[in-house]
């Protein structure tokens, strides 16, 4: 049997094949019982989706002709508030929050949750770590990973498609799951993280956790507009390297996330955080891409110009937000070397996870004399 993969998203019905060729050769390939297959632009890689519904798992499906990974819109937009105008009243015990300690978007939520001390406010289930062809999934064999107790599901894709049997989107990390009525609140991480911290400011353990402000009104401005460029050019800037398709595509992600890299080192040199002298969202959104630089993407997505401990004022702001309470509970580099090493076999193929980098986040780091 041959085919010709030409473009994302073919249909093969009741199908898997097993094959591995650049874009438009044609191969002989063997198939095997249900699935279907997600073609990428360029090379025919391929995972097993949830259902008939097309439920995409992985970045693959989102490479576009020129081989850039292009990251795609978050569908779930509801939002919690304090008086429940939305619909969604901010209450303790009715929200839960499905994370990977892996990935940088869920570990921003994991963050504020700890922050505002949301921990018996908001529940928690953590996946395992291999994001495999069934997607995100449940264990209680793997260290700090557990089942779901919320939903009982086996894969995550179970959850998304009990909000929505029709839901065709892709499954992502962190999902905010409403206990009450049953279904998806938001996925979008950025959006989350606002809401944890103005819409349950009464909930919070202590008045200080209440009191904090990661999105002031005199800053918002400021933070947005860090936020503008932070975003593409370092959050999502690892993945377009990582995720290239083309040597095009990698050297110009390359230039823009080192460029970004060396405007954060310039802010911090004039102040302690990226907005001024106060912990903001801004910092934590770009906190959880630093933690796993050196560790991860320097190696693993070819970022290998230079290292965060390349860039002392840089790796000193990492080590003051690492070092704040609650914070360092909130990062695991095992499941972060894990996850990437072992869950990206295109760009991994033996799944090797190596042992270093050796980094000290509790050093001394000084930021608070500035």
């Amino acid at each position: 049997m041959f085919f010709t993969c030409t473009r994302i998203g073919l249909p093969w019905q009741r199908t898997r094949t097993l094959a591995t060729a650049v874009t438009r050769e044609r191969v002989p390939c063997r198939t095997l019982p249900f699935g279907k297959l997600v073609y990428t632009q360029r090379f025919c890689n391929m995972t097993s989706l949830a259902t008939d519904a097309d439920v995409k798992q992985t970045w693959r499906t989102s490479m576009n002709d020129k081989g850039e990974f292009v990251r795609k819109t978050s569908a779930f937009r509801n939002w919690i508030t304090a008086d429940g105008s939305s619909g969604f009243k901010a209450e303790a015990n009715r929200y839960h929050l499905y994370v990977s300690l892996a990935c940088p978007w869920a570990h921003r939520a994991l963050i504020v949750r700890k922050l505002k001390g949301l921990d018996d406010v908001i529940s928690v289930t953590v996946v395992d770590w291999l994001l495999g062809e069934g997607g995100w999934s449940f264990t209680d064999a793997k260290p700090k990973c557990s089942l779901d107790t919320v939903n009982n599901s086996t894969f995550l894709k179970e959850v998304y498609l009990k909000a929505n049997p029709e839901y065709s989107g892709s499954i992502t990390v962190p999902c905010l799951w409403d206990k009450q009525k049953q279904t998806v609140v938001n996925n979008e991480s950025s959006e989350i993280i606002r809401m944890f911290n103005s819409e349950f400011n009464t909930l919070g353990k202590t008045d200080e956790q209440r009191k904090l402000n990661l999105y002031p009104e005199d800053l918002k401005e400021k933070i947005d507009a860090v936020n503008e460029w932070v975003y593409p050019q370092i959050n999502n800037g690892v993945y377009r390297c990582g995720f290239a398709r083309s040597q095009e595509a990698y050297n110009g992600a390359v230039k823009e996330l080192f460029d970004g890299l060396d405007k954060v080192e310039a802010v911090l040199s004039k102040s302690r955080y990226l907005a001024g002298n106060q912990l903001t969202e801004a910092d934590v959104r770009l906190f959880t891409t630093l933690v796993r630089f050196d560790t991860v993407y320097h190696t693993h997505f070819k970022t290998n110009k230079r290292r965060i401990v390349d860039y002392p004022n840089t790796w000193a702001c990492v080590r003051d937000v690492y070092q704040l309470p609650g914070v360092a509970e909130t990062v695991d580099q095992e499941h972060i070397k894990k996850h990437y090493f072992e869950s990206h076999k295109s760009i991994n193929p033996f799944g090797i996870v190596p042992v270093g980098p050796d980094l000290d986040f509790m050093a001394p780091h000084n930021r608070d004399k500035m």
